[in-house]
């Protein structure tokens, strides 16, 4: 066991604080990463301040972590000392199942095991990205391209595969038109990703504040929700929409947007429960659908993608002592788009 240095929430809704905790020696088939850059994620605060249910405390969040290699255990064959790798949502599964063994460890039928507020096989805490190191096994680590920096692949650990693994499910392409529902940390990257793919991408936003953002990044076209005309205007246009605000929807509203067949993917989780009258999928076989990050092989193809046309994320670099006013920003929407922990500062 090694004491390094984190930030962690003590208690529910408490300050994040600088702390130590301890990480498990490098076993046969682990790496140690030196932990560079740690993205802000939305679950972060979610789960920070129980909004998705009580966590385990004191605890470090962050899940899009990218660093170096710095150790290998001794049956590690994927990866070697210095070494370029990301960390995601996960850090574990049963490796049994149907869906672990067809590359869907994030559905796990057992659970997989989430890379902080979890519990490890030994019914340890796991600690996540924001700390100077954390030591992960090989078959659930990235690697990252040379093609990406860093500081922009971080987030693509969360908000890029969230993006990623619903779009290639529901076959967003060339001939494809894609609505991407707010332009946040998960949205902008769905947005370079959904016109990469080669859809014909349209950002839904409250207000056209993020517009030209949209359109540099991607966007076809940027519509204002606010405004009850893009609703009329829109009616019937899409075959996918892509939902990454944790606010509740008028649902209803949002599947009059689709085509026949046309699916309404939501990625962002409100807290809250959400209420659907039922018509409004059967008039058009209509689908009200969730998706959640992906598989480790789905991952590592996702970042050679971003890596292949040329983009990260759009980060703010942040020290860890800005973390906690960070978290009030996310939730006024004041960051374009994504914030990074340098972790060196912790």
């Amino acid at each position: 066991m090694t004491s390094v240095a984190a930030y962690a929430a003590p208690s529910a809704k408490a300050p994040l604080e600088r702390t130590t905790v301890e990480r498990r020696a490098v076993g046969e088939f682990d790496v140690l990463i030196d932990i560079k850059f740690a993205g802000i994620c939305h679950s972060d605060i979610h789960q920070a301040r129980d909004g998705w249910g009580e966590g385990i405390f004191p605890m470090v969040p962050g899940h899009e972590i990218a660093g170096i290699v710095t150790e290998t255990g001794p049956g590690v064959t994927k990866f070697a000392v210095g070494d370029r790798v990301g960390v995601g949502c996960m850090v574990d599964s049963c490796r049994e199942c149907d869906n672990c063994e067809a590359g869907l460890e994030q559905y796990c039928v057992k659970g997989n095991t989430g890379t902080y507020n979890a519990l490890d096989k030994n019914g340890a805490p796991t600690y996540g990205g924001y700390s100077t190191h954390i030591v992960v096994d090989e078959n659930y680590t990235l690697r990252i391209p040379d093609g990406l920096s860093l500081d922009e692949a971080a987030p693509l650990l969360c908000a890029g595969i969230t993006t990623y693994s619903p779009l290639k499910h529901w076959n967003a392409g060339p001939g494809k038109k894609v609505a991407v529902v707010g332009m946040g940390g998960l949205g902008h990257v769905g947005v370079k990703i959904a016109h990469a793919l080669g859809a014909e991408v349209t950002v839904l936003s409250q207000s056209l504040r993020k517009r030209d953002d949209g359109l540099k990044l991607g966007a076809d076209h940027y519509y204002a929700t606010s405004d009850p005309k893009t609703f009329e205007d829109l009616s019937g246009t899409f075959d996918i929409i892509l939902s990454t605000v944790s606010a509740p929807l008028d649902f209803g509203a949002y599947l009059s947007l689709l085509k026949t067949d046309g699916a309404l993917v939501n990625v962002g989780a409100p807290e809250e429960p959400i209420s659907v009258n039922l018509f409004s999928l059967i008039g058009g076989r209509k689908s009200l659908s969730g998706s959640g990050i992906g598989g480790i092989q789905e991952t590592q193809e996702m970042l050679d993608f971003c890596a292949a046309h040329g983009f990260g994320a759009e980060i703010e670099l942040i020290a860890a002592s800005e973390i906690n006013e960070a978290y009030e920003r996310v939730l006024n929407s004041d960051v374009r788009y994504r914030f990074v922990i340098d972790t060196a500062t912790i």
